[in-house]
This record gives structure tokens, sequence and C-alpha cells, in this order.
């Protein structure tokens, strides 16, 4: 009797000191400090078994709305207003606007200063990078606030622009601008007018492949036909010449924020010119990703047509974007595999908007699980949320109430999914 006290004994201790550390491991310092090695580590054993660069999404295309939506008839630009027709042919374009003002000559040369460089924490490039960008302007604090803002759960794999465009209007007294389809010219003429830019761009490491990576740029030289980099993962004052950032710029179509003080607007407006009107900005950044089409090849050419379908689903055309995510994926197999950006869904989800609007429910849900499944950790809360619409909209509201739920799990507080329990009558 006493030899299975003991072992109750044993075990109750053991089940206490588990928990305990489970408890413990979860504290955010803990996680900071070794959270991101338990999860790299977990991350090398599962890709060492399933290589994720292997997984292939074919689309289904099991609804067909409408013809497919033609792309111009050459790369040649003519006008603005062939830019909106081309894109849209059957509609009538929105009316295009033209700068107010002279833009002034830029030097040849510029380096700002007076920023902090903060290296990242773990998954924390976007909070860090913003976190930069807010120094300049001489906002104290780090990343951290950013980060709790942004993504309540620190193993999050993304921050959206989006995300931190609210973070910006809704925790500091300053303004930020969101645009698409930037230029090499057009971080310049920022930076020229002392104002740093924040970026999204492709990163890639040996043994990681192919991801997402903020940096702020913060000068240029054109005799050295390159920019420098606030760069939280690298380091500070990085360079990148003009044509290899315009590439890895080109798989997040162009992606491009500004923070200022409110009372330099008339200069930021000066600046976008018409590009102050989004659907403008799209329409223009959807014609030059289908510019981009005739003249690439490879993977840029995969984020030409993936480009194109975010522009055009942004200007609520779904059936042409659902076709450009199309031929993007349909590019996807002829990469190769130490190339792919099989990272791409977790940070950009047009094309579930896309499929979802067209009725195409079944892709929606294989491209979300697919997805899930090639992570390490399922910690997207945006491929759960679409693939509980689409589940639902099939009538499988078990699945979808259970995927909303999980996106509320990964992402505590996810307004989307919570808005939709709530429709459904369910407690979170």
């Amino acid at each position: 009797m006493k030899s299975f006290k003991k072992i109750g004994l044993w075990l109750a201790f053991s089940i206490i000191l588990l928990l305990s550390a489970f408890a413990i491991y979860n504290l955010p310092p803990v996680q900071e400090r070794f959270g991101w090695r338990v999860a790299e580590l977990a991350a090398r054993l599962k890709y060492a078994i399933s290589p994720p660069e292997e997984v292939v999404f074919v689309p289904q295309q099991e609804a067909k709305l409408s013809t497919k939506a033609a792309l111009p008839a050459s790369p040649t630009i003519n006008s603005l207003q062939d830019q909106a027709l081309a894109i849209t042919p059957s509609s009538t374009p929105a009316a295009l606007s033209t700068p107010t003002k002279t833009l002034t000559p830029i030097p040849q040369s510029i380096q700002l200063t007076g920023f902090r460089h903060e290296y990242q924490t773990w998954n924390n490039c976007g909070p860090a990078t913003l976190g930069m960008a807010l120094s300049f302007w001489g906002r104290e604090g780090n990343q951290q606030p950013i980060a709790a803002f942004t993504k309540p759960n620190p193993r999050d794999k993304n921050v959206m622009p989006y995300e931190l465009t609210a973070y910006v209007e809704e925790e500091t007294q300053f303004a930020v601008i969101s645009r698409v389809g930037g230029d090499i010219d057009l971080l310049k003429r920022f930076i020229a007018s002392r104002m740093p830019v924040l970026i999204e761009k492709g990163f890639e490491l040996p043994k990681e492949g192919w991801m997402g990576h903020y940096v702020l740029v913060t000068g240029y030289s054109d005799s050295e036909q390159r920019f420098t980099l606030q760069d939280s993962f690298y380091g500070p004052n990085q360079v990148m010449t003009y044509d290899d950032l315009e590439s890895y710029w080109r798989a997040f179509n162009f992606t491009y924020l500004v923070v200022y003080p409110p009372e330099r607007k008339e200069e930021i407006e000066t600046i976008l010119g018409p590009h102050m009107d989004e659907e403008y900005n799209y329409r223009f950044a959807a014609q030059k990703a289908s510019n981009d089409i005739y003249t690439l090849t490879g993977r840029d050419q995969f984020f030409a047509w993936f480009n194109r379908g975010t522009n055009l689903m942004k200007l609520q055309d779904y059936v042409g974007a659902a076709e450009a995510y199309d031929e993007a994926f349909a590019l996807y197999p002829k990469i190769q595999e130490k190339e792919r950006p099989w990272r791409m869904v977790w940070y950009q989800t047009g094309p579930y908007w896309a499929y979802y609007y067209t009725g195409r429910y079944q892709d929606v849900i294989n491209l979300a699980t697919k997805t899930l499944d090639a992570m390490s950790e399922p910690v997207l809360e945006e491929s759960f949320y679409w693939r509980a619409l689409a589940r639902e909209s099939l009538g499988d509201s078990k699945g979808a109430i259970k995927d909303l739920r999980s996106a509320l799990e990964v992402h505590p507080g996810f307004e989307p999914a919570l808005i939709r329990l709530q429709q459904l009558g369910i407690t979170p």
C-alpha cells in the first residue's frame, strides 16, 4: 500500500512539475529568450521529414463566374487612362487626377540620421522596423509595445502592413500612409524629403529559404546605385543595390509605409500625387504587375502574377484576381525547389478573398489546409478564418466553428473571427 502511495505522490509531483515548467516556459520573457529556439528545432525536425518546398497547391477552378480578364495587348504604357482601361476593360474607370505641384529635383545622394536602430526579437521584424521609423521622429520606446498591439501571440509568423498602420493611427500622434506599386524614384524622393520609408520585401537565408521581411530605407547613392537600409536582422546601415531591392520588393507588390507628423501631410500629397487615391494606386499597381508579366521569368514572374491578383482583388475584380492567382500557382511548380516562396500565403491572403468571392470554396479550404499543414506549428489566424468561412459555405458548420476558435487561439481578440462567432450565436 505504501508503495502505491509513493507512486501516486511521484506522479502528482511530476504532473505539478510539468505544469509549472509549461507555465514558466509560456511567460513572455522566457518565450522571448528561449521560445524561438524550441520553435526553430521543431521546425527543422518537421521540415526534414516533410519539406515544405515540395508542397504544391493546385487550384480546382470549380466555379467560373465570368470570362477571363484580358491582359493589356502590350507592355507599353501610353497613358494613365490606358492603364485603367487595360485592367478593367468592361468598366468605366474613375477619373485619374494629376499632381498639382511640380516636384523639385532630388540630390544624387543623401543619408538620413537621427533614428535608433533595434535588433528584432523572434518573428518581430515588423514591430522592430516600425519602432525605428518612429524613433526618427523622436518617439521613445522599443518594439515590445508595438508587438503586443500587432501580434498578441508572440509565435505569430507575420505582422500585416494594416496592423502596423493601425498601431501608428491608434497609439501615436503621428500619421501614416500605406500604398503599393512603389518604385526606386519614389523611395529616393521620400528620403530626399527627410522621410524614411518602411518597405516589405523578400528575404532569404541559406537554411531557411525565402520569407518576408521589413526594412527601413534611410539613404541612397546614385553613384553607387544602392540604398542604405536599417535592418532589424542584419544590423544598421546595410546596403543593397537598386536592382536587388527592386527584385526583392516585387515579392510584396512594392508595398511601402511612411510615418510622418500630421503637419507634413501636404508634402506627402505632393510626392504621391494621384496615388493618394487608393483606387488609382491599385489600378496603377495592377498595370505595373501586368507589364512585369511580359518581361520576367521564373520566380519573379510568379510574383508579378500574384501581384496582379492582389491588386485586382483590392479593386474587387474577384474573378480577374482569382484567375491571376491561378496563373501564379501554375508557375509555382516550375520554380526550383530551393527558390520556392512556400511561405507566400503567410503574408498575403489575397487568394482567399478571390477564391471565396467567386464561390471557389474548396480551393479556399485546400489552400488554407496546405498552408497550415506546411508550417512547423499552425499559427496563421487568417488561414483558419478563411477556411472557416469556406467550410460554413459548404455546410460544415462544426468545422467552421472549430476553425474560428482556432483563429482566436493563435490570435486572441482577432476581430473577424469574434464577429463571425457572434453572428453565429456561438460563445468564443
